[in-house]
């Protein structure tokens, strides 16, 4: 079992930056990828970015495309460094990690196997 455990959220004005770090533990485990979900209020949970665990590459949403950063330290930690926040970022934000390899795209949530409890972001217009 993996668990994961987000931390870094918190109320910003917009313009502000945040940084978000998710923390991975458990029995030896595979990861392929590692990603960033979020959730508002009413809406449904989407696809924020995501980073290949072996090559290191990375995909955005076309939403936080040059405004967030996502980068991973060690074997364990997940970053997401959001700049020029807007207060349409106001979500819950979620890590999630991929075990093995899919035909199924990065950006779809339902192909990781593991996901954090959520940290809240807010920012203020």
């Amino acid at each position: 079992q993996v668990q994961l455990v987000e931390s870094g959220g918190g109320l910003v004005q917009a313009g502000g930056s945040l940084r978000l770090s998710c923390a991975a533990s458990g029995r030896a485990f595979k990861t392929y990828a590692m990603a960033w979900f979020r959730q508002a209020p009413g809406k449904e949970r989407e696809f924020v970015a995501a980073i290949n665990w072996i090559g290191g590459a990375t995909y955005y949403a076309d939403s936080v495309a040059g405004r967030f950063t996502i980068a991973r330290e060690n074997a364990n930690t997940l970053y997401l460094q959001m700049n020029s926040l807007k207060p349409e970022d106001t979500a819950v934000y979620y890590c999630a990690l991929r075990r093995f390899e899919a035909l199924a795209p990065l950006a779809q949530h339902e192909s990781y196997d593991y996901w954090g409890q959520g940290v809240h972001v807010t920012v203020s217009s």
